[in-house]
């Protein structure tokens, strides 16, 4: 594993161990940031821990024409019960992904220190949201980090059934519109496998990466 220093650089993704653990320490600065999702890399470690940076291989991606929308949700959407806006309450977002609770998961890995971090990246135009709203609450939503034909997510949060879902069919929809090559969803789960993500070779994803 390799140590950060104040240096702005990470090691090749190739020396990532098997659970995809790449390097620990160094900060969340906007730059640093920036350059970790351009080189296939991401920070997730939780309240009190350095630092912790992850290339996991395999890699969990949709790619946009794959979308699988079943007839439950395509009735939900017809229906109207949700509207959708973008990039309209980026803090709400991330503060909500924050705060709900997962299977599993004993606290969360959205620190305080990783909101500040991802708000500033929001004001510079590379973080950014979806909102999910039902009778003018915000009931869904999900972030990430937009590379301009790679967009990187990060967290969904549902307050009501199928809140996150209708958030991520449409951030899908959009990106497909506008001719992204690709939606990262980092790492495998059973919720994304039903939306039409499947699992890459982690050299096949900084292809993509390379040749914007």
């Amino acid at each position: 594993m390799y140590f950060l220093s104040k240096e702005l650089f990470f090691p090749s993704v190739s020396e990532a161990n098997s659970d995809g653990i790449l390097a620990i320490g160094g900060d969340l600065s906007p730059e640093r940031l920036l350059l970790a999702y351009k080189s296939g890399i991401f920070p997730w470690f939780e309240e009190g821990e350095s630092i912790f940076w992850w290339s996991p291989n395999p890699r969990m991606v949709l790619f946009l024409d794959e979308l699988v929308v079943s007839k439950s949700m395509r009735n939900i959407l017809n229906r109207n019960i949700f509207k959708v806006t973008f990039n309209q309450n980026f803090r709400d977002v991330i503060s909500n992904c924050q705060k709900i609770k997962r299977d599993g998961q004993n606290g969360t890995w959205i620190t305080n220190d990783m909101i500040q971090a991802y708000c500033k990246l929001n004001e510079l135009g590379i973080a950014k949201s979806v909102e999910v709203w039902q009778n003018d609450e915000i009931v869904g939503g999900l972030y990430g980090i937009d590379l301009g034909d790679v967009f990187c997510g990060e967290s969904m949060f549902s307050k009501v059934s199928n809140a996150s879902k209708v958030a991520f069919i449409a951030l899908a929809n959009q990106l497909k519109a506008a001719n992204y090559k690709v939606l990262d969803c980092q790492v495998y789960n059973e919720h994304l496998e039903s939306l039409g993500c499947r699992e890459i070779k982690r050299e096949e994803f900084i292809e993509f990466l390379k040749s914007k």
